[in-house]
Parts: structure tokens; C-alpha cells; sequence
């Protein structure tokens, strides 16, 4: 194991010995920070907020189960099995945006910085605009991931066999970004030159988005999960297998006719990635329970967490870098201030 000294860091041990154990109590599906507040949504009804002190505090926001959610930074929206779509704000008050009139389950869900809200069940994807304004979209089977485009109105909408770009506040017809397989999480990247989905077999695929000339990338053992954008969107890191992989994104080209990077190998396979917000170093979280801070440039590592539970489900730092969350699937959850 490579390592770094990034700062003022202290050494592999004491960074370990420094995660501050937090009793969530339940199983961890993903994390956002409000501020400096983290966030740990659970797989089922709860959310437990946790401020810099440690303390934490539970929320009910669903009455089943909680199957995705998305934050702006500045709230949490969640979608349930119980067709309801609820906002979560740093003070931990919550608010019923949407109840699907067929009660049917909330699959995704998405936020834009203006404050407007997409989310979907089976077919129909749904933006509501931060001015209270509601369009829908047909897409031609179950929508698999919704995603917004950093500059304008714009919803990727990830279905089978492809891609739609909605523009829902245009009379326009959606574009069709076609490629065979059920497409499932999507991103556009920061500079909104290219849009990648995470596909159902254990592959990527990208649209570069001036042409939409295609970008395959595979090879992965298995499918990937947890895709985040380095610092600039200069790179894309992922899991799916036993290193962490990251493709090149600088270019006009982005991934095409290059090999991606591979970081930190393991005996243990990639769970879940989330860059750091501002320098070239990210979180990498493995199926044995291990968590490493990797540096970009040469793949030190760091050693924040040991091996010995179930995979690492969620990870997630503050907007200034200085905070990092994680929980796992069986409801170990710590937090480091690095």
C-alpha cells in the first residue's frame, strides 16, 4: 500500500484510529451532507442526521422503503415504495412533494440547482419546476435513471435500448440517444460535453454529446454501481471490480482510444467511489468493508477503515472536502474529518 501524507494528514494509523464510530442503526443506502450535517438515508422508512458533534437523530420520511434519493446540497428529496416523493431539509424537517395517484413506486429521482425536481414510476418520468410547474414524459419502457444536465432544462431519461433527452419546457421532440441493453444510473459530466449511463450488464456506455458519436466501456467483472466525476470532471471513477476504475475525460474524445486508469487493487471488489469535491484524491469503499482515500496522480493510498463487515453501501464528503461519510450494508457507519 502506497502511501500519501496530503497536508497535515496524520499517519495510516492514527487517520483509522481518528473514524468516529456513529450508531445509525440501521442499513445505510446512501449519504449526503446538508452543510456539515450528514445525512444517512436508510434502505427503509428512516434517515439519521448527524451533526458535528456526533449526535444522532433519526427521521421518518417514507412508510416502506426508500429506493433512491438525490441531494442539491441544500435539501434531500427521496422516492418510496409507498408512491411518495418527500423532501428533507438541514434542519430536519420533512415535506410530501408528489404522491403518485397510482401509489405506484418512486424508482428516481433528481434535483437541479434552480430547484426544480424530476422523479419517475415504471414508464412516466415527471419535472416539477421550482415555480411549481409539472410536465411528464413517456419513455418507451421502465425508466432506469434520470439525471440533469448542468446547463439548462434538460433530463436525461435512461430506459431500455437507450437514452431520451427531454426538454421539458420546450415543444421540441425529445432526442434519442440509441444503443442496445437496459441502460440504468446516468450522468452528464460537469462541463456537459458527454453522458454516460451504467448499463444492466457489467458495462458503461456514453454519448460524446456534440455528435452523439458513441463511447463503449467494458471489461468489468461485475456491474457497475457507483460511478463519481473527479475534481473538474476531468475523470470518471467507478466501481465493478477489484480496482477502481477511471476513465479519462480531459479530451475532446473523453474515453475513446484511451485505457482507463486502475487504483487501489484489492482482494475484494469496488462498492462504491465519491470524489473529492476540490483536490485530485477520492473515497473507494469494497465489498469486505475496507475504506481508502487513493490519490488520483499516483494511487497512494490512505487506509481510513479496516475490512471485517459487509460491503460499504454508501460514501460521501461535505462541499468543502474536510468531512467524509460512510455506512455499509449492515449498519456500521463512521465519519472522518480529514
Amino acid at each position: 500500500m502506497k502511501e500519501f501524507d496530503p497536508g497535515e494528514a496524520p499517519s495510516i494509523a492514527s487517520i483509522t484510529d481518528q473514524v468516529r464510530a456513529l450508531p445509525v442503526g440501521m442499513p445505510v443506502s446512501s449519504i449526503y451532507f446538508l452543510g456539515d450535517t450528514a445525512v444517512f438515508v436508510g434502505a427503509e422508512e428512516h434517515a439519521a442526521m448527524v451533526d458535528q458533534a456526533g449526535e444522532v437523530s433519526k427521521v421518518a420520511i417514507h412508510g416502506g422503503a426508500i429506493l433512491c434519493a438525490a441531494s442539491d446540497g441544500k435539501r434531500i428529496v427521496t422516492g418510496g415504495d409507498d408512491g411518495k416523493v418527500v423532501a428533507l431539509n438541514a434542519k430536519g424537517e420533512t415535506s410530501v412533494l408528489v404522491t403518485d395517484a397510482k401509489r405506484r413506486w418512486i424508482d428516481n429521482v433528481a434535483l437541479h440547482p434552480d430547484g426544480a425536481v424530476a422523479w419517475s414510476a415504471g414508464k412516466t418520468a415527471f419535472v416539477r419546476s421550482g415555480k411549481g410547474e409539472e410536465k411528464s414524459f413517456d419513455a418507451p419502457s421502465t425508466v432506469g435513471g434520470l439525471a440533469f444536465a448542468p446547463k439548462g432544462l434538460r433530463v436525461a431519461v435512461a430506459h431500455y435500448n437507450g437514452v431520451t433527452l427531454w426538454f421539458p419546457n420546450m415543444a421540441a421532440k425529445p432526442e434519442f440517444l440509441e444503443w442496445a441493453g437496459s441502460h440504468l444510473a446516468v450522468t452528464f459530466s460537469p462541463d456537459n460535453k458527454f453522458l454516460v449511463t451504467a448499463m444492466h450488464e457489467p458495462a458503461l456506455h456514453g454519448w460524446r454529446l456534440a455528435d452523439n458519436r458513441h463511447m463503449r466501456m467494458s471489461g468489468y467483472p461485475g456491474r457497475v454501481r457507483s460511478m463519481s466525476w473527479s475534481t473538474g470532471g476531468k475523470g470518471l471513477a467507478t466501481s465493478g471490480a477489484d480496482t477502481v476504475i477511471i476513465w479519462p475525460f480531459a479530451s475532446k474524445d473523453g474515453p475513446m482510444g484511451k485505457e482507463p486508469a486502475m487504483l487501489a487493487p484489492l482482494q475484494a471488489r469496488v462498492s462504491m467511489v465519491a470524489c473529492h469535491p476540490k483536490q485530485d484524491i477520492m473515497a473507494a469503499g469494497y465489498g469486505d468493508g475496507t475504506v481508502l482515500i487513493v490519490r488520483l496522480e499516483d494511487g497512494a493510498e490512505i487506509l481510513v477503515r479496516r475490512n471485517g463487515s459487509e460491503p460499504v453501501s454508501a460514501l460521501a464528503w461535505n462541499a468543502k472536502g474536510t468531512l467524509l461519510a460512510f455506512g455499509t450494508e449492515d449498519g456500521d457507519a463512521g465519519m472522518l474529518e480529514f
